[in-house]
């Protein structure tokens, strides 16, 4: 088990972004295509943040022609370039998953700072 937990803490990364639940993020995401690689940003709301340590994940969800777009991205990966904090969020709930079933104005989550 300590083996485990020396390989893990060599992958997380130093400089984690701090975000919290009902953010409003942009994700610099790199993408191989081929031989080519490119960064790709997706920005929307963080609903959730799962486990810990090196398995930690968020979802991040925005509403995309229409139609909502859910996307897990873990967070010590090295494809995640950086996470910017476009919006701080106030909510008084861990996981934001109603806002699946909210749509227009009822979709949106308060700013910390009005």
């Amino acid at each position: 088990m300590d083996a485990l937990k020396l390989i893990a803490q060599d992958s997380i990364k130093a400089d984690a972004p701090k975000f919290e639940v009902g953010d409003t993020v942009k994700v610099h995401v790199r993408i191989t295509e081929g031989n080519k690689t490119r960064v790709q940003v997706y920005e929307g709301t963080v609903i959730a943040k799962k486990h810990g340590g090196i398995s930690e994940t968020f979802t991040v969800r925005r509403v995309a022609h229409g139609c909502g777009v859910e996307r897990v991205f873990p967070l010590h990966a090295p494809c995640v370039e950086k996470v910017e904090v476009v919006r701080m969020g106030h909510v008084r709930r861990a996981k934001l998953y109603y806002l699946r079933d909210r749509v227009g104005k009822a979709a949106k989550v308060k700013s910390k700072f009005n």
